[in-house]
């Protein structure tokens, strides 16, 4: 593996039918900007990379920049380096994960622009239904899945603070870390 391992989260691809990128072709993309190993996982965007830069900054303005044109939209993304992934995965709140019969669980990865404490003001919950917590880039969230309709986790989407967010659920966080281990591993 040549550079540091990161994970892009693209926003608002291939939902709904906008923005629709073909997978091999975001990856093509990646690479034509000089990323080296770079895989995708599912269709909504999620892409492991490595890269000499560690700057988180400046990756997003160089990958931001590149899918705007290449796709010819306004692309907004996350950029994960490995540790920081490893940190929001270990540091889940006590239980977050465990219970997924009962419970819907999701990770709100925050551009670096946007801090948890920002973001928790705009996160609001329905008592017994929805809890919010906030971590470190991150912001954890689940809702009892017989309530799933009274959970005011979509009421984020239609908010201007959601384009500085994107959200995967655990069982995606969970995976992209176990990827990015294993290519750690091999590298």
């Amino acid at each position: 593996m040549t550079g540091r391992q990161h994970l892009a989260l693209l926003r608002g691809i291939n939902v709904g039918g906008k923005n629709i990128i073909k997978m091999a072709d975001l990856k093509a993309s990646l690479e034509d900007v000089g990323f080296n190993d770079v895989a995708t996982y599912i269709q909504s965007g999620n892409v492991l990379f490595a890269a000499p830069e560690a700057d988180a900054a400046g990756l997003t303005s160089t990958i931001e920049s590149a899918l705007s044109q290449r796709f010819s939209y306004e692309s907004r993304i996350v950029v994960v380096p490995h540790p920081q992934l490893r940190k929001a995965v270990d540091r889940a709140p006590r239980g977050f994960g465990k219970k997924p019969t009962e419970f819907r669980y999701d990770v709100i990865f925050l551009r670096p622009s946007l801090s948890a404490s920002e973001a928790m003001k705009s996160i609001s919950t329905n008592e017994g239904v929805d809890q919010a917590w906030p971590g470190d880039g991150v912001v954890y969230f689940s809702r009892l899945i017989e309530k799933a309709t009274q959970s005011r986790l979509s009421r984020l989407v239609g908010m201007p603070v959601y384009q500085d967010m994107t959200i995967r659920n655990w069982n995606t966080t969970t995976k992209l870390l176990e990827l990015m281990d294993a290519r750690a591993e091999s590298g």
